[in-house]
């Protein structure tokens, strides 16, 4: 089928011990396009980003139900290669980390964990992810100096470039340009419109203007539920449940 999703949420309820996060989610995200996951502080999203790629792994005292498929595969089924889905899943936080070390190296650190030497192939792979991260021109000459050096939104770009460096199907982006300047925030919303063509693209972004610039795709979340999803120029001009109109008017959150 054409129009199979990307991924698939079906009925997703999770809980932080007897706290709840999220209640029985269901909801379809497209493939290659930017789908927008907004709403209040504590609604679940960035929960629901990190189960997409299985980083809650690791916490203890947390309970789930429900299923999350990847292109039909059921990534928590038994047997599931947790770091092969990671590859296919990049993510991206809010805050820039960059790796100790040059920004060669940052890029170059993912594609030599999976075991590629060659010099050629990894000045190629360094190219072309930080070409699509939109940042290629302000560091091809600065490629040997600590990333450190590289201002915020630099930073952030080549946080994108280091996880477009596995060449993964998705990106989870969680508020990502949530400490940057407006300048580097709308040069990192052209990086991701530029992706979008090539990328599921999977957003929980810092406000709800940067949710209606950017959405192809949008998903509110209230406390926990999923309130309404549809295609994002619907949900910002004509929402059809009253608590999207009210939080998306700024009547609350």
């Amino acid at each position: 089928m054409v129009n199979e999703p990307k991924i698939r949420i079906e009925h997703v309820s999770y809980a932080y011990g007897s706290q709840p996060a999220l209640k029985d989610v269901t909801l379809d995200i497209p493939a290659r396009a930017i789908t927008v996951l907004f709403g209040p502080a504590g609604g679940g999203k960035t929960t629901l980003l990190r189960l997409i790629n299985r980083l809650n792994d690791l916490v203890e005292g947390t309970q789930m139900t429900g299923r999350i498929f990847l292109d039909g595969q059921d990534i928590y089924a038994p047997g599931v290669d947790v770091i092969a889905l990671r590859r296919r899943v990049g993510m991206v936080f809010a805050l820039p980390l960059p790796l100790p070390g040059t920004v060669r190296e940052n890029v170059c650190y993912g594609p030599r964990l999976a075991g590629i030497r060659d010099r050629a192939r990894l000045d190629e792979i360094l190219e072309r992810s930080l070409t699509q991260a939109a940042l290629w021109d302000e560091v091809k000459d600065r490629l040997d100096e600590p990333a450190s050096a590289l201002s915020g939104g630099q930073q952030q770009r080549l946080c994108i470039a280091r996880s477009l460096a596995l060449e993964p199907e998705v990106l989870l982006l969680d508020e990502p340009t949530s400490g940057l300047d407006p300048i580097s925030t709308a040069k990192v919303e052209m990086t991701l419109f530029a992706l979008r063509s090539s990328y599921t693209i999977v957003i929980v972004p810092h406000s709800i203007q940067q949710s209606a610039r950017i959405a192809d795709y949008a998903a509110f979340l209230l406390m926990g539920e999923l309130v309404e999803a549809g295609p994002g120029r619907e949900l910002f001009t004509n929402p059809r449940d009253r608590r999207t109109e009210d939080y998306v008017t700024g009547r609350f959150g």
